[in-house]
């Protein structure tokens, strides 16, 4: 067995009262992200060595503390939000991706993260279980299998919401084979394959171009009727 990650995305439909908190929630993570990169900028220049993740962490209480708002939202999505900023920088000295830069509230899609701790994320038949925001509404469109991970809630320009959810599964991997097949694409001949016979052109437009004719005199009388 071998085990994999893998995500799943559903739409969101909060209640209002739900959609409120996951706007603060986003802002706070947001705001403690800000705060921290700006301590961590004026560390670098003062004495050439930035914060840690431990250090920035360990001034969460204390700013809770000045700005009690923080204490409203998921706890779990601020600290997480430090912790990508501390990802961020790892990563950019050992060249992987740009410095990690201020975030915005005119960025098109906004989001969180939050991990699943004790089951405080469990995914139902027509609801999914979310640290402070309780039952959410969801859209069911696929089953998740796997252990949760964490989740990752987004809201769109047009405040439409939606999660991802990231799982781990075991799966059984393919047994291996020896043996390869060449592909040559054509267009008489769709494709010719090294160990079998030739896969004839299917030729859809041809089949359909009454069908399309058709459709296309409906729909200029259709045109010129709304005109």
């Amino acid at each position: 067995m071998v085990i994999v990650h893998k995500a799943y995305r559903y739409r969101l439909y909060p209640t209002h009262e739900q959609a409120t908190l996951i706007r603060k929630t986003i802002g706070c993570a947001r705001f403690v992200f800000n705060h921290f990169l700006g301590k961590w900028k004026d560390a670098y220049s003062s004495t050439g060595k930035g914060l840690s993740y431990k250090e920035c962490s360990a001034e969460i209480p204390s700013l809770k503390q000045t700005h009690e708002w923080l204490r409203e939202v998921d706890s779990i999505a601020v600290q997480t939000s430090v912790r990508h900023l501390a990802d961020g920088y790892e990563r950019y000295f050992k060249q992987q991706n740009n410095q990690p830069t201020f975030k915005s509230k005119a960025n098109p899609v906004q989001s969180y993260t939050t991990k699943c701790v004790n089951g405080n994320i469990a995914v139902g038949e027509r609801h999914i279980k979310l640290p402070k925001l309780g039952l959410v509404r969801y859209a069911n469109s696929r089953e998740l299998k796997g252990r949760i991970i964490n989740a990752v809630v987004r809201m769109s320009p047009s405040r439409k919401y939606y999660i991802s959810i990231l799982c781990e599964a075991e799966v059984t991997p393919l047994p291996p084979i020896d043996r390869a097949v060449g592909v040559d694409l054509g267009i008489k001949t769709f494709a010719v394959l090294s160990d079998a016979p030739a896969i004839a052109n299917p030729k859809w437009l041809h089949k359909r171009e009454k069908q399309l004719a058709r459709l296309q005199r409906i729909l200029s009388r259709r045109q010129k009727g709304s005109r």
